[in-house]
């Protein structure tokens, strides 16, 4: 199934707003880093619902958002949920900007990066739309170190990359970026019962449930285009 199939079926199921939700935990985070300015123009890769490209217009005051989908029914839901002019979103391919050279300020991408075919290439496109002294700000959940998401792969009929700390530095740095920073932004927001409960559904322990949100989390690296 293509990537444009899969969430198609999961916007028109309504399930934008629950990653939305999930994502947030994190994310509001890795956006406050984000060195956005007035008068900016930032881009979110991957944008599903929309909530960063609008949180970084009501938040940081960017001249322009736009968000970035490869499944039109996440853009159409996406419209729908804000009439500010300056908040656009566009059906795209992350291999294939439709962004002029040098165009936009800031990028951010939450849960979508590893989707991409060709993520080195990816970078490289990313890095061509990006002015100098740019950055994009890539969060993810699914990585090496993270062992309890790397079954999300056995539910989902798209390839997707599975890359640790080193693996993302090195294709930054392949790509053209510096890379700013790295490290984990652990999600403390979503809840975790009390060891009596165990086994649930999905977890067989407390301890397995504490080190995926409070430990590992969202792996955050920052690039910076020279």
């Amino acid at each position: 199934m293509s990537v444009r199939a899969e969430f198609d079926a999961w916007a028109a199921d309504g399930r934008d707003r629950g990653m939305e939700e999930r994502h947030w935990h994190t994310a509001k985070h890795a956006l406050a880093r984000m060195p956005v300015e007035t008068g900016d123009t930032v881009l979110d890769l991957g944008c599903g619902s929309g909530y960063a490209a609008r949180a970084l217009r009501e938040a940081d005051g960017a001249a322009r958002a736009y968000g970035l989908d490869g499944a039109p029914e996440m853009v159409e839901n996406a419209r729908s949920y804000t009439d500010d002019p300056r908040v656009a979103y566009v059906v795209g391919d992350f291999q294939s900007l439709p962004f002029a050279d040098d165009s936009v300020d800031h990028a951010f991408s939450m849960e979508a990066f590893y989707y991409a075919p060709d993520p080195v290439g990816a970078l490289e496109e990313l890095r061509r739309v990006l002015r100098p002294g740019g950055t994009f700000y890539c969060a993810v959940n699914y990585f090496e170190e993270n062992v309890h998401t790397h079954e999300w792969q056995e539910n989902i009929d798209i390839e997707m990359t599975l890359w640790d700390y080193e693996d993302y530095r090195e294709a930054f740095r392949a790509a053209g970026f510096v890379v700013a920073e790295q490290d984990t932004i652990p999600d403390r927001e979503t809840e975790i019962p009390p060891a009596s409960e165990f086994p649930t559904d999905d977890w067989e322990s407390r301890e397995d449930m504490v080190e995926r949100y409070r430990e590992f989390g969202t792996l955050l690296t920052a690039g910076v285009v020279p």
